[in-house]
């Protein structure tokens, strides 16, 4: 197999699949040094930034270079050619010797860079799969998609409420209803409340060193609310990754902003930073009402609960958060959220057109 000096890998990656990975993967097997060129327009709805940031997590042997090129394409216009031409060498100035390719301007790509054609998989028989495919039907070519591409479209639903409201037996029971749905929901994810294992080693902690203390012995700072919020969220970030087009989580860190006011009496500057970060689709708020309270020795608040419950409505509603108050039995509680994250699903996701394209 020849081995190439510079290689050139150029697409929008709107978004990257398994095929551009191929693609990329081959290249650099046969290169001494490979470009990946990710080209973006302003209409189109993913960053370019998050493109490449996908692209050189999934290649860290490359050089991912980005830039914006909002020029339709035209493959039977010169001028066209030449603008376009004009943005890749801005971005990949120096020599390229050899294109690699999948698609059918390939060639004239090439020719263009003075550099030798390298086609790969043109007919995409190893991965059937493209951009189109992917934003017409994300969950469709799900298994084409990287964990980074799957974190950023998997629809995150939270349930939150007060205390012994019942939001571990909701969210564990939706993981468990569209895992049962087979194919790539089998992976549907599930996110524990961090907040409560932390709760649980303090406890342990303080009866370590006072077999008889109890939850009332427990205290905590404004400085631990910060790290409960930043480690829900890398748990999230990580399930994400892993599972299927939907990812079900008991609390997160926006709900951690009211935890720290019950325990605390007011706000956390940087758990409302936090949790500004992470995009979530559908908040599921249990109501305290139907549920009876229970004492796990890790609960002191009963008569806080309707307070609780009303800030989560209050904080959910000030945000423009997309939210549903779930009541009832078990089985209301289950029918009525599937309802709605059924709904949500059923949105599809949203992805702009590229510009029009002339070939």
């Amino acid at each position: 197999m020849r081995r190439h000096g510079h290689g050139l890998v150029l697409g929008k990656f709107y978004p990257p699949h398994a095929g551009h990975h191929h693609l990329v993967r081959t290249a650099q097997d046969q290169c001494e040094r490979l470009t990946v060129l990710v080209c973006a327009a302003s209409v189109e709805s993913v960053p370019l930034a998050d493109r490449v940031a996908w692209m050189r997590e999934a290649h860290p042997g490359a050089e991912i270079v980005g830039a914006v090129d909002d020029i339709p394409v035209d493959l039977h216009d010169p001028d066209i050619w030449e603008a376009h031409m004009a943005v890749f060498r801005g971005a990949v100035p120096g020599r390229v010797d050899a294109v690699f390719t999948s698609e059918e301007y390939g060639s004239e790509l090439a020719r263009r860079f003075g550099a030798e054609e390298v086609l790969v998989d043109r007919e995409r028989t190893l991965f059937p799969v493209s951009g189109t495919a992917v934003r017409k039907d994300p969950a469709g070519s799900w298994d084409f998609l990287g964990p980074a591409v799957r974190a950023a479209l998997a629809r995150r639903v939270v349930v939150l409420g007060a205390e012994s409201t019942g939001t571990t037996t909701l969210s564990r029971a939706l993981a468990d209803h569209y895992r049962r749905r087979g194919g790539v929901w089998a992976r549907t994810g599930w996110v524990a409340e961090y907040g409560r294992r932390y709760s649980e080693e303090k406890l342990a902690a303080a009866r370590a060193a006072d077999p008889a203390a109890s939850w009332a012995d427990v205290s905590f700072t404004s400085g631990e609310f910060p790290l409960i919020a930043r480690h829900q969220d890398a748990d999230e970030e990580h399930a994400a990754r892993l599972g299927s087009p939907v990812l079900f989580c008991d609390t997160d860190s926006f709900a951690t902003g009211i935890w720290h006011e019950r325990y605390m009496g007011g706000r956390n500057e940087e758990v409302e930073r936090i949790a500004g970060l992470t995009r979530r689709d559908l908040y599921l708020l249990t109501d305290h009402t139907d549920v009876p309270f229970e004492d796990d020795g890790l609960r002191d608040g009963p008569q806080l609960r309707p307070w609780m419950t009303g800030r989560f409505r209050e904080e959910l509603e000030r945000t423009g958060r997309r939210f549903l108050l779930v009541r009832g039995d078990r089985t209301a509680r289950l029918e009525a959220a599937v309802t709605a994250v059924d709904e949500l699903l059923a949105e599809g996701w949203h992805f702009t057109d590229p510009l029009p394209e002339n070939r």
